[in-house]
Protein backbone atom coordinates (compact mmCIF):
# COMPACT_ATOMS: atom_id res chain seq x y z
CA UNK A 1 0.00 0.00 0.00
CA UNK A 2 1.28 3.63 -0.78
CA UNK A 3 1.69 5.94 1.83
CA UNK A 4 -0.39 8.74 2.80
CA UNK A 5 0.26 12.36 2.48
CA UNK A 6 -0.87 16.02 2.93
CA UNK A 7 -2.17 18.42 0.29
CA UNK A 8 -3.12 21.55 -0.24
CA UNK A 9 -6.93 22.87 -1.37
CA UNK A 10 -7.44 25.61 -3.00
CA UNK A 11 -11.26 27.55 -3.52
CA UNK A 12 -11.57 29.04 -7.37
CA UNK A 13 -13.79 30.62 -9.18
CA UNK A 14 -12.76 28.90 -12.53
CA UNK A 15 -10.36 25.82 -12.75
CA UNK A 16 -6.67 26.36 -14.05
CA UNK A 17 -5.54 25.34 -17.38
CA UNK A 18 -2.83 23.78 -15.50
CA UNK A 19 -3.45 21.92 -12.27
CA UNK A 20 -0.18 21.55 -9.83
CA UNK A 21 0.43 18.51 -8.43
CA UNK A 22 -1.11 17.88 -5.14
CA UNK A 23 -3.57 20.35 -5.03
CA UNK A 24 -6.85 19.80 -4.89
CA UNK A 25 -9.05 22.44 -6.39
CA UNK A 26 -12.90 23.29 -5.64
CA UNK A 27 -15.44 25.60 -7.15
CA UNK A 28 -18.36 26.25 -5.43
CA UNK A 29 -20.16 28.25 -8.11
CA UNK A 30 -20.00 25.09 -10.70
CA UNK A 31 -19.93 22.51 -7.74
CA UNK A 32 -16.89 20.18 -9.04
CA UNK A 33 -13.82 19.90 -7.16
CA UNK A 34 -10.40 18.70 -9.59
CA UNK A 35 -6.97 17.52 -9.24
CA UNK A 36 -3.96 15.97 -10.77
CA UNK A 37 -4.40 11.81 -10.34
CA UNK A 38 -2.59 11.45 -6.56
CA UNK A 39 -0.90 8.53 -7.79
CA UNK A 40 1.68 10.59 -10.15
CA UNK A 41 0.12 9.54 -13.14
CA UNK A 42 -0.68 12.76 -14.29
CA UNK A 43 -4.27 12.38 -15.52
CA UNK A 44 -7.04 14.87 -14.37
CA UNK A 45 -9.30 13.62 -12.05
CA UNK A 46 -12.83 15.96 -11.88
CA UNK A 47 -15.45 15.02 -8.95
CA UNK A 48 -19.00 17.10 -9.44
CA UNK A 49 -19.84 17.90 -5.83
CA UNK A 50 -23.40 17.25 -5.91
CA UNK A 51 -26.44 14.97 -3.75
CA UNK A 52 -25.72 11.74 -5.46
CA UNK A 53 -21.83 13.04 -6.77
CA UNK A 54 -19.20 13.82 -3.92
CA UNK A 55 -19.73 15.56 -1.04
CA UNK A 56 -17.25 18.02 0.11
CA UNK A 57 -16.62 18.85 4.01
CA UNK A 58 -14.54 21.97 4.40
CA UNK A 59 -14.10 22.36 8.48
CA UNK A 60 -12.63 26.22 8.43
CA UNK A 61 -9.09 24.56 7.45
CA UNK A 62 -9.19 21.21 5.87
CA UNK A 63 -11.26 19.64 3.10
CA UNK A 64 -12.62 16.41 2.90
CA UNK A 65 -14.42 14.19 -0.40
CA UNK A 66 -16.88 11.76 0.06
CA UNK A 67 -16.92 8.80 -1.24
CA UNK A 68 -13.57 7.53 -2.04
CA UNK A 69 -12.28 8.45 -5.77
CA UNK A 70 -12.14 6.14 -7.80
CA UNK A 71 -10.04 6.74 -11.18
CA UNK A 72 -11.03 3.28 -12.65
CA UNK A 73 -11.36 4.61 -15.95
CA UNK A 74 -8.03 5.73 -15.87
CA UNK A 75 -4.26 3.25 -16.81
CA UNK A 76 -3.75 3.85 -13.15
CA UNK A 77 -7.19 2.66 -11.46
CA UNK A 78 -6.15 4.71 -8.69
CA UNK A 79 -8.33 4.48 -5.37
CA UNK A 80 -8.26 6.58 -2.49
CA UNK A 81 -10.20 9.36 0.18
CA UNK A 82 -9.77 13.16 0.37
CA UNK A 83 -9.84 13.57 4.66
CA UNK A 84 -8.63 17.19 6.16
CA UNK A 85 -6.62 17.92 3.47
CA UNK A 86 -4.58 14.22 3.76
CA UNK A 87 -4.99 11.43 0.58
CA UNK A 88 -5.54 8.29 2.13
CA UNK A 89 -4.87 4.98 -0.03
CA UNK A 90 -8.10 2.01 -0.07
CA UNK A 91 -7.35 -1.27 -1.33
CA UNK A 92 -7.64 -1.77 -5.02
CA UNK A 93 -11.10 -3.39 -6.19
CA UNK A 94 -11.74 -5.54 -8.67
CA UNK A 95 -13.36 -5.65 -11.96
CA UNK A 96 -17.03 -6.89 -10.31
CA UNK A 97 -16.32 -4.68 -7.24
CA UNK A 98 -16.17 -1.24 -9.89
CA UNK A 99 -18.80 -2.81 -11.85
CA UNK A 100 -21.34 -3.20 -8.50
CA UNK A 101 -19.97 0.57 -7.49
CA UNK A 102 -21.04 1.91 -11.25
CA UNK A 103 -24.64 0.00 -10.82
CA UNK A 104 -25.21 1.35 -7.33
CA UNK A 105 -24.21 5.20 -8.52
CA UNK A 106 -26.46 4.74 -11.41
CA UNK A 107 -29.37 3.54 -9.07
CA UNK A 108 -28.41 6.33 -6.71
CA UNK A 109 -28.83 8.86 -9.34
CA UNK A 110 -32.22 7.53 -10.77
CA UNK A 111 -33.58 7.91 -7.60
CA UNK A 112 -32.86 10.92 -7.06
CA UNK A 113 -33.17 12.56 -10.15
CA UNK A 114 -36.11 10.09 -11.45
CA UNK A 115 -36.28 7.67 -14.42
CA UNK A 116 -33.98 7.93 -17.09
CA UNK A 117 -35.53 9.24 -20.16
CA UNK A 118 -33.72 9.01 -23.68
CA UNK A 119 -33.24 12.54 -25.20
CA UNK A 120 -36.15 13.16 -27.70
CA UNK A 121 -34.39 13.00 -31.76
CA UNK A 122 -32.87 15.66 -32.36
CA UNK A 123 -34.52 17.88 -35.52
CA UNK A 124 -31.76 19.53 -37.76
CA UNK A 125 -32.95 23.07 -38.16
CA UNK A 126 -33.68 24.25 -41.27
CA UNK A 127 -30.80 25.60 -43.26
CA UNK A 128 -31.41 29.36 -44.14
CA UNK A 129 -29.71 31.37 -47.29
CA UNK A 130 -29.47 34.51 -47.19
CA UNK A 131 -28.75 36.24 -50.63
CA UNK A 132 -27.21 39.69 -51.07
CA UNK A 133 -27.76 42.31 -53.67
CA UNK A 134 -24.65 41.95 -56.44
CA UNK A 135 -23.81 45.73 -55.91
CA UNK A 136 -24.42 47.88 -52.82
CA UNK A 137 -27.27 50.22 -53.17
CA UNK A 138 -27.99 53.75 -52.54
CA UNK A 139 -29.46 55.57 -49.35
CA UNK A 140 -32.69 56.69 -50.80
CA UNK A 141 -33.28 53.03 -52.24
CA UNK A 142 -32.89 51.47 -48.56
CA UNK A 143 -35.20 54.42 -47.31
CA UNK A 144 -37.88 53.57 -50.01
CA UNK A 145 -37.54 49.98 -49.33
CA UNK A 146 -38.30 50.65 -45.60
CA UNK A 147 -41.29 51.91 -45.91
CA UNK A 148 -42.49 49.14 -48.31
Amino acid sequence: MRANFAIEHAFVDFMPDVLEERTLYISIEFATASHRCFCGCGAEVVTPISPVGWQLTFDGETVSLSPSVGSWSLPCQSHYWIRRDMVEWAPGMTAEEIAGVRRRDDFDRVRHYGAYEAPAKVVEPPKVEVTLPSKPRGFFAWLADLFR
